[in-house]
């Protein structure tokens, strides 16, 4: 049996309307040594298998009959004050439109539902883990796509930048264009080390989950836009 590096098992909650998808993903989860705390056919069900087992990650479904993954995502997070629950939203289709909502409720990242079965055990012991799952490419794409016609800035305040010293700033700004924390590093003549305290301080001092969410508010805060100029540098 493979556990996380923590030595602790890693329990799983797998929602999605088809049972099929939920048995398959099940089965590889559970030949893993992952185990599968609870299964939900909607997002109703979804949200108290997760409050009734609390498990580490959850697979979620965007697209659900009644409440949807988006709202069940949103639920679950709010609940989650400990802030240890990971979600992941499953998609049929690359860039599903709902993916970038589902990002901003809280979300850690996205699968394919073609996903393979090693991919999958590793997306879940990474996200366990406490990093994000999108790629810095696919994040910045997913970002570009959807951010400027999907935020509505007017319509939620966003977190003050304020308490982010001037080298924070620098590394939001880059983090957001999608460079990995070996890239800060060499961009900003910084050692990986040093990059990587710099990260997890600014995820302290916004409340955020992870580097998913710090690229969403990077975006919504206006302090990078799509095609801007530290889009362009990268």
């Amino acid at each position: 049996m493979a556990d996380d590096v923590s030595g602790d098992t890693v329990r799983a909650v797998i929602a999605d309307d088809q049972a099929l998808v939920r048995t398959g993903f099940g089965m590889i989860l559970a030949a893993d040594g992952i185990e599968v705390t609870a299964e939900a056919a909607d997002g109703a069900e979804a949200v108290a298998a997760v409050l009734r087992t609390r498990p580490d990650v959850v697979l979620m479904d965007i697209r659900m009959p009644g409440m949807d993954g988006i709202e069940a995502t949103r639920r679950i997070l709010a609940e989650d004050s400990a802030g240890e629950i990971r979600v992941i939203i499953l998609t049929t289709y690359d860039l599903d439109h709902y993916v970038y909502a589902a990002l901003t409720a809280g979300a850690s990242g996205f699968l394919l539902k073609d996903v393979t079965p090693e991919h999958l055990v590793a997306a879940v012991r990474l996200v366990r883990s406490g990093d994000a799952l999108l790629a810095p490419a696919i994040t910045r794409r997913l970002i570009e796509r959807f951010a400027h016609r999907e935020a509505a800035p007017q319509a939620s305040p966003h977190r003050d930048l304020s308490g982010l010293t001037p080298r924070e700033l620098d590394v939001l700004r880059l983090l957001a264009t999608g460079l990995s924390n070996a890239e800060l590093a060499e961009r900003l003549f910084l050692s990986p080390t040093t990059v990587k305290t710099h990260v997890g301080r600014i995820l302290s001092k916004l409340e955020l989950r992870d580097r998913v969410q710090a690229v969403v508010l990077a975006y919504e805060s206006g302090l990078i836009t799509p095609g801007g100029p530290a889009e362009r540098a990268r």
